[in-house]
């Protein structure tokens, strides 16, 4: 009986912990997630790390080196964040900061409450055009608004929780601790991960063409990104989907979203 009980708090707890922290726009990313880790705690993160990540970049000279591409990337960045409300209007409000990072990388990110760094690697290598930079900065800002950081450290929680009652109930060793943890990473997390990603492309190509940008660009950033990757490993060994399965998806996406765009050049 005292077990039972113990499984319906534990039940009605996770119950409790699930919401959606967007609605759904055109292209309906609006599903419940498993939210316990507090965004409270994820943010003052976010802002030490932000923090430390620009100081670094300032004292090693590579903080916003280049104006004319700082301004740009701010004022793309600034068009996609007047369109934030129609997933959440609280993150009109954020404090968003945008930034570009001297780095011969092919990366950007935009951490919980609007922290944005993009490095100058992704638009020279790429070559990028306004648009393929639009959909690039609204792809990362879309984990922001979905709180996907925030997500992935409560199913980690939730994963670590679980093979730990494993463990204790078989009374397995350290090899079988470990085999948990490889199938949890194979058949749990990266799949979550891979989620992840195919949401962000959505949100971000809708709020790339609200905010005037052609959606049909997002896909030629991942046909760019595919000539200068190569060889990839397998998807289902990765976080990210294959760049072939993103331009597929995008394709559906960017047909949806059309409509948006046309609007917003009226």
């Amino acid at each position: 009986m005292k077990k039972f009980l113990l499984f319906a708090v534990c039940a009605l707890f996770f119950v409790g912990c699930f919401m959606s922290t967007t609605s759904g726009g055109l292209v309906g990313v609006d599903n419940r997630q498993l939210l316990l880790v507090s965004s409270e705690s994820m943010n003052e993160s976010a802002r030490l790390s932000y923090a430390k990540t620009v100081m670094g970049a300032k004292s090693k000279g590579t903080l916003n080196v280049n104006k004319e591409m700082t301004k740009r990337v701010q004022a793309i960045s600034a068009k996609l964040i007047k369109q934030v409300g129609v997933f959440r209007e609280d993150a009109l409000k954020w404090g968003w900061q945008v930034n570009v990072i001297n780095e011969n990388t092919l990366n950007a990110w935009c951490m919980p409450g609007g922290r944005i760094v993009v490095y100058s690697g992704i638009i020279e290598r790429l070559k990028l055009t306004d648009g393929e930079l639009a959909a690039i900065i609204g792809h990362e800002i879309a984990h922001a608004l979905r709180e996907h950081s925030r997500e992935q450290a409560s199913a980690d929680q939730v994963k670590g929780i679980g093979i730990f009652a494993i463990a204790a109930a078989t009374g397995i060793g350290n090899e079988g601790v470990s085999l948990l943890n490889q199938l949890a990473q194979y058949g749990i997390s990266l799949p979550f991960s891979r989620e992840h990603e195919a949401q962000a492309d959505r949100i971000g190509t809708e709020l790339m063409a609200r905010a005037g940008y052609d959606p049909r660009e997002a896909i030629n950033v991942w046909v760019k990104m595919k000539q200068v990757s190569g060889s990839s490993v397998p998807e289902f060994m990765s976080t990210h989907p294959s760049n072939e399965s993103r331009i597929a998806d995008l394709q559906e996406v960017a047909k949806k979203v059309m409509p948006l765009y046309e609007k917003s050049k009226g």
